[in-house]
């Protein structure tokens, strides 16, 4: 759980960042650490409880909107990085890694075992990750299953299918679906 990041260069609109964990401070780490910690007690808590409750905020910190809720299973790493809006919510088993940042805007859903990964290794030095921020935008759906690839928005009040694989931004008001996700159709207003 390291957080060192070297920006190295631009790609279009989107800012890559490369991560060298072998460059990671002490303090770093102890944050990470520290983060796993409250995962691991927040996973392990009944749900709906004010101990519940405490550790989501206590995970989240001040990145965490009125009104939503995060169910149990959550699993990733730099929750520091992740900035949740108001009444989403978050279903059982979702993954985020969150190096490049995750933003999910007010009214999103993000279903059952989703994946939110907004970081990859690189391919000739892969204990350096590559890093690119993902955006869910207000009230888009992401449905059970599916994965949001780093450096992906997903367009207000879109729809992911289940068991899509997001590389591509999605438009607002569509669905897609497939591996790789497809435009299905447009949403009415």
């Amino acid at each position: 759980m390291l957080y060192f990041c070297i920006v190295i260069q631009n790609l279009t609109t989107m800012q890559e960042q490369r991560v060298d964990p072998r460059l990671t401070t002490a303090e770093e780490h102890a944050e990470g650490v520290r983060q796993a910690q409250v995962l691991f007690k927040l996973n392990h808590t009944m749900p709906y409880t004010d101990e519940y409750n405490a550790l989501v905020r206590e995970l989240f910190g001040d990145n965490l909107g009125e009104g939503g809720w995060v169910m149990p299973g959550l699993t990733g790493v730099c929750f520091d990085r992740v900035h949740i809006g108001k009444n989403v919510m978050i279903m059982n088993n979702c993954l985020m890694m969150a190096r490049g940042g995750i933003t999910i805007d007010d009214g999103a859903m993000i279903a059952a075992n989703a994946q939110i990964i907004s970081n990859n290794h690189d391919l000739y030095d892969r204990q350096i990750l590559l890093c690119k921020p993902v955006h869910i935008c207000e009230n888009a759906w992401i449905g059970a299953g599916a994965t949001i690839l780093p450096g992906v928005t997903v367009g207000k009040n879109a729809v992911v299918a289940a068991g899509a694989v997001v590389t591509k931004d999605v438009a607002p008001n569509t669905i897609v679906g497939g591996n790789p996700a497809k435009f299905i159709k447009n949403i009415g207003e």
